[in-house]
């Protein structure tokens, strides 16, 4: 996702490119793929819950890495209901820890946790 958000968005092209050079294990691939194409499909639901979560911030001042991974973790949260919430939201601040910086990790887990609690709420309503 951030090298697509990098590279002006030519996704099926840095998709394979980035599988290709990154020497990871093909058996995560669908799953990743799953995400990156719900990421492109829901983008504006994604954008518009992330920008209600972020108190005082607004999407566009969020820096490129961290929105990428709020935008993968929510993409995931609706996509995937059986991928348990703490799951989701450990994994993003873990990746924050290591490619942001040391105040992503908290910005994350907090966006993260008002979205997971807004997308059950809603999902308790309507169904």
């Amino acid at each position: 996702m951030y090298q697509i958000a990098s590279g002006g968005g030519r996704e099926p092209e840095d998709v394979e490119l980035f599988w290709r050079s990154a020497g990871l294990d093909p058996e995560g691939r669908p799953f990743a793929d799953d995400l990156v194409r719900g990421c492109r499909e829901r983008g504006d639901e994604i954008d518009r819950l992330i920008d209600d979560a972020a108190e005082n911030w607004r999407i566009g001042r969020i820096a490129r890495i961290d929105l990428c991974l709020l935008r993968v973790a929510v993409c995931e949260l609706l996509s995937f209901p059986e991928t348990p919430v703490s799951v989701v939201i450990d994994e993003a601040v873990e990746i924050a820890r290591r490619f942001s910086d040391e105040a992503s990790p908290a910005f994350i887990n907090g966006v993260l946790d008002r979205v997971a609690r807004r997308i059950r709420v809603a999902g308790e309503t309507s169904g």
